[in-house]
């Protein structure tokens, strides 16, 4: 256990590999990611686009445009939501960190979209808080 960074989909179709350790692991409370996860709120973390690989399943992996600025990635055989990636070509991505084999090895350590989060399953913890994204300040 702990060798690299190994990740897939619920139904096994889908397996990925990281060539380097995610960072900016955070809780996302946007709708987009409410809706795409189906919880309050979504855990993910960032690594770089050429660090991240799929091993096996690339070609059950479907693609959407959540937003104006980006799409998701999922496995069209289960659903598992993989990842995110900015529409205008960015050097990172963002995947979903229960995806991860050992998901308790990347820790969250902020909020984001928290303006967004549903009234009843606010963020139990002391991780600073902010209303849009990273950049824009802290609020509670």
């Amino acid at each position: 256990m702990g060798e690299g960074w190994t990740g897939g989909c619920a139904c096994g179709a889908v397996r990925y590999r990281l060539a380097s350790a995610p960072f900016d692991a955070g809780w996302c409370h946007c709708r987009t990611c409410q809706r795409n996860s189906g919880s309050p709120a979504m855990a993910f973390a960032s690594v770089p686009v050429t660090d991240f690989a799929f091993t096996t399943g690339a070609e059950t992996v479907g693609r959407f445009a959540s937003s104006e600025t980006g799409h998701r990635f999922f496995c069209t055989r289960c659903g598992t939501p993989l990842l995110m990636r900015d529409n205008e070509g960015a050097a990172t991505l963002d995947f979903s960190l229960a995806t991860l084999d050992e998901p308790d090895r990347a820790v969250p350590g902020f909020h984001i979209y928290y303006a967004s989060r549903i009234a009843w399953a606010p963020a139990a913890d002391a991780m600073p808080r902010h209303d849009r994204g990273r950049s824009e300040g802290t609020t509670s």
